[in-house]
């Protein structure tokens, strides 16, 4: 399993993002002999995809961890077996690239200017697609963390079948972690840019079609990550941390977070317009991801994984400050939004368990579910993910799973088992890498009882490097 290509930036440091768990591979892959440990369950039927940052090519300037090139891994379970396969995402930046043989673009850490460009909405960084991967009317979708083009990929093949444009109606860019709701087939989204508008919100329906979009109004440019859905509304978020303008004109990019503002929740009927958007205030915080949203009620209830601190305090190198900022501390959070009064309430589900990375049974979007699955974000100088936590709604119980010394795992969605009846029926599926031996596979849990460990190890033939986030596609969604 040795690597063949070193990549590396131009700083001269040692950056950790580049090293070790998370060094690219370069090459792409597919194999359908692959060792069990354990015995594959015959009811989980479909494919585990995640996302993650893969640099092809030498960096230009300091390499930041949201620089790589997009890069999808996926196991294929069916019928007690299992394929795997990798493949880069074939954005235009990273066809440009290929086609120079050479690195181009800047990172997010460095002066844009000379970037080939960027965004439809004017951010002038390399459009990775790296970050999320969503399924929706048959495709995945691959996402980008600052907001991008969504690039269809097919969920067996990982074929790039090109950025979706949704028949031509999709005017601007896309957010990292937009949201389908099976029931109706909607798929619902932001943009936002450094320029107004701001933000816009947008839904495309089940005809494939941008169907609605509105402007919103901010008081500046912010950098909101995800949104939530209910039944009737759209929950979006106008948080405390944006980009250092000082900075930006200086070619730098430094975020800024002000707690002198409140974090502030736009509740706004799905169809809604502009001015019926609702705002809620909150204490200041910075949100990357959502659990689930529900009506209870005439209150909005939403959970999150909250970061209370998101700009750490030091003014060390470049380097030691990006490491900082991507470190994540989150934990376990409720909000509740009283359509009536326009008054908010909020409170820990778990203030002491640092855990991210949420995943529900993607079939109660939106409605109220009782388990959530995130990962356990172990105590060490970059993101590393030592194990899985299962939270339950109806009881209050937290359960864990902890995968041992040196053995680091990856965001966990829910599998729904063939005929599944329930929101802990079915498995948890993550890779995992074993830093000692360089070595990774496939673990599938139980949902209901993940302390038990895994029923079945697939062993991989290659690598996989710590990423980002995942998703589970049913055997029904691919036919």
């Amino acid at each position: 399993m040795a690597e063949t290509v070193v990549i590396t930036d131009e700083s001269g440091e040692r950056n950790p993002y580049l090293l070790g768990l998370y060094a690219p591979v370069q090459e792409e892959f597919t194999s359908g002999e692959l060792t069990v440990i354990g015995r594959i369950p015959a009811d989980l039927n479909g494919v585990y995809l995640r996302n993650g940052p893969n640099a092809r090519f030498p960096v230009k300037g300091r390499y930041h961890w949201f620089d790589g090139d997009g890069m999808v891994h996926a196991v294929h379970f069916e019928n007690g077996t299992a394929r795997y396969r990798n493949r880069w995402i074939r954005t235009r930046a990273f066809e440009a690239e290929s086609a120079a043989g050479q690195a181009l673009w800047t990172g997010v850490m460095e002066n844009p200017k000379g970037n080939p460009f960027g965004n439809a909405r004017g951010l002038p960084f390399k459009d990775t697609a790296n970050t999320d991967v969503i399924f929706h009317r048959g495709r995945v979708l691959a996402s980008w963390y600052l907001c991008g083009s969504p690039y269809s990929v097919d969920p067996l093949s990982l074929e790039t079948l090109g950025a979706d444009t949704f028949l031509d109606t999709l005017n601007g860019d896309f957010m990292a972690h937009p949201k389908v709701d099976e029931r109706t087939g909607e798929l619902f989204w932001f943009d936002y840019g450094p320029r107004p508008p701001y933000l816009r919100y947008g839904v495309v329906g089940a005809s494939g079609q941008v169907e609605h979009c509105v402007e919103l109004d901010l008081p500046g440019a912010r950098l909101p990550h995800d949104m939530a859905i209910t039944q009737n509304h759209a929950i979006l978020m106008d948080l405390p941390l944006y980009q250092d303008l000082d900075a930006a004109r200086q070619g730098r990019y430094k975020l800024t977070f002000n707690r002198e503002l409140p974090s502030r929740f736009g509740v706004i009927p799905r169809r809604g317009q502009a001015h019926e958007i609702r705002w809620f205030e909150a204490k200041p915080c910075y949100i990357y991801h959502v659990v689930n949203a529900w009506e209870e009620n005439e209150e909005i209830v939403m959970d999150v994984c909250r970061v209370s601190r998101p700009a750490p305090s030091g003014n060390g190198s470049a380097l030691s400050r990006m490491i900082a900022y991507l470190k994540l501390d989150a934990r376990m959070y409720r909000y509740r939004f009283d359509l009536r009064t326009g008054a908010t309430s909020e409170h820990y589900v778990d203030a002491d368990h640092n855990t991210e990375f949420p995943s529900i049974d993607a079939r109660a979007t939106g409605l109220p579910s009782r388990y959530a699955y995130n990962v356990s974000v172990a105590d060490a100088a970059t993101n590393l993910f030592d194990g899985l936590v299962r939270y339950d709604n109806a009881t209050g119980a937290k359960e864990t799973y902890t995968y041992g010394p040196g053995v680091y795992g990856s965001e966990a969605p829910f599998a729904p088992r063939d005929g599944s009846t329930g929101e802990d029926d079915g498995y948890l599926i993550t890779f995992v890498t074993d830093e000692r031996e360089g070595r990774s596979e496939v673990q599938i849990l139980a949902a209901s009882r993940i302390s038990e460990g895994p029923l079945a190890r697939v062993l991989l033939p290659r690598r996989v490097p710590l990423g980002f986030h995942a998703t589970w596609v049913r055997a029904d969604q691919l036919r």
